[in-house]
């Protein structure tokens, strides 16, 4: 490529930018322009064009898709200046001043002897922890990131798997919380392609297949709608747009549908100027939604209203599903020309910035967990989601959730004391578990016992950071046993035990019976250690199974010796009765083996009781 072609392109970043510069700010532009082309003039990009061109298709996604100010596109043309050259960030500052010096400062990987996690760890930290402060070199970096999966085909499969799928796991899902719908889908589908290339064309191919099949029916039922607006007096856009092919491949997997079988391929859009302040964008919405459904078949349930409720990142917009003449079901998508132009510009738009807020407190709290290189990026990504759902409290307060967020997440988002003594809850006014999932629009109650704190099984129960968070700093908190317990006879206190040494200095308990025990001993011997395994406040599961002769009572009689006699909680009871021989099993918690042989002896003296054994 000439030069001539080069100095075009950045002719063209130049008018994008010249309306809203001022002269000074148009000069410095030309001039980090001119100090990028001189320092990457040696090099060249895997598919043998010249450095330079990369640098300013950034430069042009950060100035023409995301309107940013010019520090940032300066930012832009010198993202890799640093990094790949010997300029250094004390000459950018000097010549362009401490914003770009510290927007180029972010975007440049950091070069250590020895990382605190991984070089990639390293990265993501500095990059997110920029976002306290400031997001526009977030912004440039996903500019960065998406013209280099533009361009992955020149690079080698295996580069070309770690770039996508890091833009996969990371860079989208980052997009979609600062609401930038245009750059997710792109991001997400580019690096799909790379990933799952069979996949892709297939449901590529699929897709088109289909929009030739639909055209002629949707052609007629987008006719009908603009007919209806019209006599309406309603100015507006209507199209359809299919859902690209990631969001398709996602929704198969999450509803287990093939290609011919998933819902809402498609949907239609309908875009309407915006008239405010003289009539609301809620009120036009409800207007295109009155006139559509009185010639259309509404479908009950049908309607998310995101304009009342926006998604956490922003997006609004008014959904319906219609019935057209052709006899299926079609997602229609109502929204004005703003909130169609938020939707894709998400952060940078003028718009409430309380969610992204509520992203920086994460960020603000995760580098002071103290956690390892993959649980920071678990933490992170634990708090980008692709699509939310929103719940509400008894009183009506909205509360903001990932999808298949449980009443735990919930409770855990209003208060954290609510999350850790959380013991039953109430969603639509039916009593439910602490561990059921919730949907959109749920009013759920949390109701508490001081008694109740956070066990291991919560981790398994729960979505959001800050939820898993709070329970694994209880469970982390929490005295750690003072022995490990083998899995195969699982020992309590008061029972005959052994212990062994492992490698680790730690030990593992026994019974003396144990066929492991006896193994071990035998090649181990002088790892044997003496212990005293004395009960303390633990719980340790048991299940027992008790045999007998059925009876009327015989049901309610053991229940109340357990309950009331005993004072025990049981966990699970499961009965089964084959010829009048009623086989029970129960499981509790106990504290000792002494309390174990208490509880069965007990049991045991119950009228028709054949058998009480405990289960391991």
């Amino acid at each position: 490529m000439n030069d001539d072609m080069i100095d075009k392109k950045a002719r063209e970043v130049f008018d994008m930018v010249a309306q809203r510069a001022t002269d000074d700010d148009m000069r410095r532009l030309r001039d980090a322009f001119s100090l990028a082309r001189e320092a990457h003039a040696s090099q060249f990009r895997k598919g043998g064009d010249p450095y330079i061109l990369h640098p300013i298709a950034v430069a042009a996604i950060v100035a023409g898709t995301l309107c940013l100010d010019v520090n940032s596109v300066i930012a832009a043309f010198l993202h890799d200046v640093v990094e790949d050259t010997p300029v250094t960030i004390g000459e950018i500052r000097d010549r362009f001043g401490d914003d770009v010096a510290a927007i180029v400062s972010v975007v440049t990987k950091p070069q250590k002897d020895h990382y605190d996690a991984t070089k990639q760890v390293d990265n993501y930290r500095q990059m997110l922890a920029s976002l306290k402060d400031d997001v526009r070199p977030i912004l440039v970096k996903l500019a960065d990131r998406l013209h280099n999966m533009r361009t992955l085909a020149d690079m080698r499969p295996d580069k070309q798997m770690k770039i996508a799928g890091e833009t996969d796991y990371l860079y989208a899902p980052l997009a979609t919380r600062l609401g930038l719908y245009d750059i997710k889908t792109e991001l997400e589908n580019l690096s799909f392609r790379f990933r799952c290339p069979h996949e892709f064309e297939e449901i590529t191919s699929l897709i088109q297949r289909d929009r030739d099949a639909q055209r002629i029916r949707l052609d007629r039922f987008n006719d009908q709608l603009r007919e209806v607006l019209k006599n309406a007096g309603i100015k507006a856009t209507v199209f359809t747009e299919y859902r690209r092919p990631y969001s398709v491949w996602r929704k198969m997997h999450k509803y287990g549908d093939d290609f011919n079988h998933l819902k809402y391929r498609h949907f239609t859009e309908i875009i309407f100027p915006s008239r405010e302040p003289v009539v609301s964008d809620k009120e036009m919405a409800l207007r295109v939604y009155s006139a559509l459904t009185d010639r259309f078949k509404e479908k009950p349930g049908g309607i998310s209203n995101y304009i009342d409720s926006p998604k956490e990142n922003g997006y609004q917009s008014f959904h319906v599903k219609l019935l057209p003449d052709f006899g299926r079901w079609q997602e229609v998508h109502i929204a004005s020309d703003k909130m169609y132009h938020d939707s894709a510009l998400g952060c940078v738009a003028n718009r409430n910035e309380q969610w992204l807020e509520k992203f920086r407190e994460v960020l603000r709290d995760i580098p002071e967990a103290g956690r390892d290189g993959s649980a920071f990026i678990a933490d992170v990504v634990a708090s980008f989601y692709n699509d939310d759902i929103m719940t509400f409290t008894s009183a009506g307060t909205p509360v903001v959730l990932p999808q298949r967020s449980t009443v735990l997440d919930f409770a855990y988002e209003v208060d954290e004391a609510l999350g850790s003594h959380a013991k039953y809850a109430r969603i639509n006014g039916f009593l439910s578990s602490i561990k059921a999932p919730l949907r959109r629009g749920d009013v759920v109650e949390v109701f508490t016992d001081e008694k109740v704190s956070p066990s291991a099984d919560w981790l398994n129960a729960v979505t959001t950071y800050k939820a898993r968070k709070a329970v694994s700093d209880y469970l982390v908190s929490q005295p750690r046993p003072r022995y490990d317990r083998c899995h195969h006879c699982l020992p309590i206190p008061g029972e005959e035990v052994i212990g062994f040494f492992n490698h680790k200095g730690d030990i593992t308990l026994h019974k003396r019976d144990c066929p492991t025990a006896v193994s071990m001993a035998s090649q181990f011997g002088d790892s044997i250690v003496s212990v005293d395994y004395e009960p303390d406040q633990t719980l340790y599961p048991v299940t027992i199974e008790v045999t007998a002769v059925d009876r009327f009572h015989l049901f309610i009689d053991l229940v109340d010796t357990i309950s009331n006699t005993l004072n025990l909680a049981i966990d699970t009871i499961t009965t089964t009765t084959t010829d009048s021989i009623v086989k029970c099993r129960i499981s509790f918690g106990i504290h000792s083996f002494g309390e174990l042989q208490t509880i069965i002896h007990h049991i045991a003296l119950i009228d028709g009781v054949d058998e009480v054994k405990r289960l391991v």
